[in-house]
């Protein structure tokens, strides 16, 4: 765990570094190129951001062990977490949506200057490498704060591309100026989705969503595979960042003692702990077989 921490710090404290650089990058030439979709992607940069502050302090918490008021530990707090982050994306989309429409009628649009594609270029060649090795922490970690916070690069150099677009239309022809206010739009289409892929999970968490359909027949067969096992049901999950809680019955031949049911129940215990969907801990409920 603690290895784990280390790295997502690490990795978010450079996303810090990275996202302002490229926000007074973006600022810079999307001013001095009138570029309406670049300075939409510069607040996008900052947006980043606030959320990679919310890893650095949350991490700090949900990391935390077990203790007598917590049993379950504390990673309920990277679910609320990953909604913050969600939200915030999701506000500074609609803002972006909102001013791109207000303006895109407007009589005089200045066309945009060759220099205001530095902005997303950069963001885009940037933002990609960030995604990757944040996504890598995040699934090493199994933190669904830090893969989404990835996803949240991901989407700043995904919303660069129709900024680029954007640039080099408004750029080649006076005329199609417009095309800024139409990237911009563009752009705060992609953070929405984006939005709302990171939010989704977590809300299913909060409301203690159970593993699927798929996960539930894994567990049954690996549980069914220990020996002495006759049959296994009532199967119950919850989901818990990116692992499950479970409890099951085994059912066992009813003649068999009390030390023989319990080795079965360790077995089987053992068995999901390795080699089940991520789970984290399972309670198993002995039953006669009948």
């Amino acid at each position: 765990m603690s290895h784990n921490v280390a790295q997502i710090k690490r990795v978010t404290w450079i996303g810090i570094v990275v996202n302002l650089s490229l926000a007074i990058v973006k600022f810079i030439v999307g001013f001095l190129g009138a570029s309406q979709a670049v300075i939409a992607d510069a607040v996008h940069s900052l947006s980043d951001m606030f959320t990679d502050f919310a890893v650095i302090l949350g991490v700090k918490f949900w990391s935390a062990p077990p203790d007598e008021d917590h049993p379950y530990g504390h990673r309920r707090i990277e679910a609320l977490i990953t909604i913050v982050i969600g939200l915030a994306i999701a506000i500074v989309a609609l803002g972006l949506a909102y001013k791109s429409l207000f303006t895109i009628s407007a009589i005089h649009i200045k066309q945009t200057g060759w220099i205001a594609i530095l902005g997303p270029a950069l963001s885009i060649v940037f933002k990609e490498i960030m995604y990757h090795w944040t996504i890598i922490v995040g699934k090493q970690a199994k933190s669904t704060a830090v893969i989404a916070n990835a996803w949240h690069h991901r989407s700043d150099a995904l919303s660069s591309i129709p900024a680029l677009i954007a640039v080099a239309a408004s750029a080649i022809n006076p005329n199609w100026a417009f095309m800024d206010r139409v990237g911009a739009f563009i752009v705060s289409i992609f953070i929405l989705k984006v939005s709302w892929d990171i939010i989704s999970p977590s809300i299913s968490e909060l409301t203690d969503r159970g593993a699927s359909i798929k996960d539930r027949e894994f567990i049954k067969k690996i549980a069914i595979g220990v020996n002495g096992v006759k049959d296994v049901h009532a199967i119950r999950t919850r989901k818990f960042g990116e692992n499950l809680y479970a409890d099951l019955h085994v059912l066992v031949d009813p003649e068999i003692s009390v030390r023989l049911g319990h080795n079965i129940s360790e077995e089987v215990k053992k068995e999901l702990l390795i080699n089940g969907p991520g789970i984290l801990d399972v309670v198993v409920h002995m039953e006669p077989y009948e």
